[in-house]
């Protein structure tokens, strides 16, 4: 059998319950900064409107918006180069994120 067993539902709606589940999301490189890891992996996850929600209980919970990957990149330099990502970028500015020094 070719494709995935569960075709991608686009207009699903997303319980806060659901949306707050992912700040229990641990990283399985100890050497990657959890508050990044989580924010990837709720913008790969969530459409705009969910990230946004998502964004607003992360900050709540006193999560690091500016945390850094190896690169030293923040969410907000790596999203801002992907040519569609402008909704996920504002509610990470709306919400006070910084692009890293030098980005």
């Amino acid at each position: 059998m070719s494709g995935p067993d569960k075709p991608k539902v686009l207009d699903e709606v997303w319980s806060d319950e659901r949306v707050k589940s992912f700040l229990d999301l641990e990283p399985y490189d100890k050497t990657i900064q959890a508050d990044h890891f989580v924010l990837l992996r709720a913008y790969e996850a969530m459409r705009a409107d969910d990230f946004e929600r998502f964004v607003g209980f992360f900050v709540a919970a006193g999560r690091n918006l500016d945390a850094t990957d190896e690169h030293g990149e923040t969410m907000l330099d790596r999203i801002s180069k992907h040519g569609r990502s402008g909704d996920y970028a504002r509610a990470l500015e709306n919400a006070g994120a910084k692009a890293a020094a030098g980005n």
